[in-house]
């Protein structure tokens, strides 16, 4: 992407809230925020993000500053979020290095629950509004829409070509999710391998603060169990290496589930991957996820006890 390619507000925005206009474009990323690595002019690198202003933005932000104060593994915002029209865009800086770690092995569910433990220890330290609405991942809570959150772009889709396997267990996780009467937490959302950074043993950089959750602790890490190993696509950890993240994030964090906790982990796990196999479904992207949840369905809603 070249300079003239960038939108046209963000030069000036740049000027204003960090000192210097963009010089040159480290990289552009666009899922839920559009992401630009830019270097400025005087050789300073930094990250801008930009995303529709649905009111999360400032309470993920100030969050994850608490945690970077904190020396906890996370690019250090540079700024609060300020409205530009429609979106709210706030800069962090450049965190490069570290690799992504690929596998679904028991080992490696441990090394992710150990992270997942910290960042929710650190995150059990902050204070800020409730993060609303949840990540749509996330937000079996919404009322109004049927089995899943109101999503415009994917409701006007043909929903025929989701199998029905995927939308029902969607609908027995969402029910016994929804009688779970647990407190909520602020906790990360989309703990996925592409979100984690590592040099060696150690973990550098956890990314994608912009889906920071308000949901019970044990639904969180739940998701964070099935989904820890996504690099790409939306996967699903096989269900024993999701038995040992739930038991070593406890270890951990030291303090065990009750059967209940244990049985809406397991629900929020299936909810996650049967949102994301419907939307891979709906858009034409890979079926692994879906297949995996097919396979696991059983065994994950008994677990529920959905």
């Amino acid at each position: 992407m070249s300079l003239d390619e960038l939108p046209e507000w963000l030069p000036a925005w740049c000027l204003d809230h960090l000192g210097g206009e963009p010089a040159d474009v480290l990289f552009r990323s666009q899922q839920v925020s559009a992401v630009f690595g830019l270097r400025l002019a005087g050789g300073r690198d930094v990250v801008v993000k930009a995303r529709a202003d649905d009111g999360r933005a400032a309470s993920c932000v100030a969050a994850q500053a608490r945690l970077a104060e904190r020396a906890f593994p996370c690019p250090r915002p540079l700024t609060p979020v300020a409205g530009v029209g429609a979106l709210a865009v706030h800069a962090e800086e450049y965190r490069p290095g570290g690799e992504v770690l690929h596998g679904d092995s028991p080992d490696m569910a441990v090394r992710c629950a150990e992270v997942f433990a910290r960042l929710m220890a650190e995150l059990a330290g902050v204070t800020v509004a409730p993060p609303l609405p949840n990540p749509p991942w996330v937000r079996w809570e919404e009322t109004g829409a049927g089995t899943w959150p109101a999503i415009d772009f994917l409701d006007r889709l043909d929903q025929s070509v989701v199998p029905r396997h995927i939308v029902e267990a969607a609908e027995r996780a969402r029910g016994r999710l929804l009688a779970g009467g647990l407190p909520c937490v602020l906790g990360h959302a989309d703990f996925e391998a592409q979100n984690l950074r590592w040099r060696g043993r150690q973990v550098w950089a956890v990314h994608d603060w912009d889906s920071l959750a308000w949901q019970p602790e044990a639904a969180l890490v739940g998701a964070a169990s099935g989904s820890f190993a996504s690099a790409g696509p939306p996967a699903l950890a096989p269900i024993e290496s999701s038995e040992v993240f739930l038991a070593a994030y406890q270890g951990f964090r030291g303090r065990w589930f009750t059967p209940s906790e244990l049985e809406i982990a397991w629900a929020a796990g299936v909810w996650m991957a049967a949102y994301n196999a419907r939307e891979m479904a709906l858009c034409g992207g890979s079926p692994a996820g879906g297949d995996a949840l097919r396979a696991q369905a059983a065994g994950r809603l008994r677990r529920a006890n959905a």
